[in-house]
Order: structure tokens, then sequence, then C-alpha cells
């Protein structure tokens, strides 16, 4: 099975990067042979479109699940319309979140996570025109951004440490 998971990075040890429309990379990952491609994503400074033209780059490569953090509106429903299969709320390495959904850990969702331009900024106030998460939203996407950070740091710090000890 092919499977599509948002990267931080261009290997199986990356993190998995929380959002979708807007990620660096694209890791696409045959679950059986455990082969992947590393793509990455033009979408990532796009002005607008982020989510369905990232969408669209997934469905053409015939990804049936998207493992990510987070998805929005439109890039859910292009997904959808692709007939490709949602899991968000997804952390780690990519590597670990394979495993995860291998095992049955990790389930579709029924509909989007975040609103609309959430990585565009994490779900801060963007100003004029841009909708503002309700305070249940913005809690989750907190909670994603410290859990990412918290990953971030880890993997640094284990990388000061081997750097340290090669001295």
């Amino acid at each position: 099975m092919k499977i599509a998971i948002t990267s931080a990075g261009t290997d199986l040890n990356s993190n998995v990067d929380p959002r979708f429309g807007r990620t660096p990379y694209f890791l696409i990952v045959d679950t059986d042979t455990m082969q992947f491609e590393a793509i990455e994503n033009p979408n990532v400074n796009a002005m607008g479109g982020a989510g369905i033209q990232s969408a669209q780059l997934v469905a053409n490569k015939g990804v049936e699940v998207v493992l990510t953090g987070s998805c929005g509106p439109n890039a859910f429903q292009t997904l959808q319309a692709a007939g490709t299969k949602v899991i968000t709320g997804v952390v780690g390495t990519v590597s670990e979140a394979i495993e995860r959904y291998k095992s049955g850990q990790l389930n579709p969702i029924t509909g989007p996570n975040v609103g609309s331009h959430y990585g565009m900024g994490y779900g801060t106030s963007q100003g004029p025109g841009f909708p503002q998460p309700n305070p249940e939203q913005e809690l989750q996407m907190l909670k994603q951004q410290a859990n990412y950070l918290k990953q971030q740091l880890e993997t640094i710090s284990k990388r000061i440490k081997e750097l340290e000890n090669k001295k």
C-alpha cells in the first residue's frame, strides 16, 4: 500500500511535519517493501491554495492514506474526493508513524482537524481575512506544536551529544 507522510526531512528518520499543505516534504512509502520517495513540496510558500495543490500532488502519486499532524478543510475535501484517507495527530519520526499505522494504532478522520490557513501561521492571528480558530481548535493546535517542538529539541539534543562524544 502506498502512503504519504508529511515530513520535515527526506528520510524515514525525519520528524513528521505537523502541517499538510505547507510541509517541506512528502515521503511516499510503500508499506510492504518500505521503499520510499522523498518529494519536495512546491507549495510551501504558495500565496494560497497550498492545501489543495498539495492534496492533488499526493493524489496524483496514487497514495491511499496520508499521515500528518493536521489537515485543513480544502485539503481534506480534495483528498477525500480522490479516495485518499487522512490520519491526523501523527507525531514522532516517519518510521515510527508508519509502524503505528501498520499495527492499527492510527485511524482515519472523517473531517478536517484545523481551520483554513492553519499552516500559514500555526493558527495564530493572521490579521483581517484569516479565520480564527475557536479555543478548542487553538488548544489542539498548540498541543500539536508543543509535541512537534519537543521532538525537534530531542533530535537536536541527541545530535549534540553524538557530536560531543566524537571529540
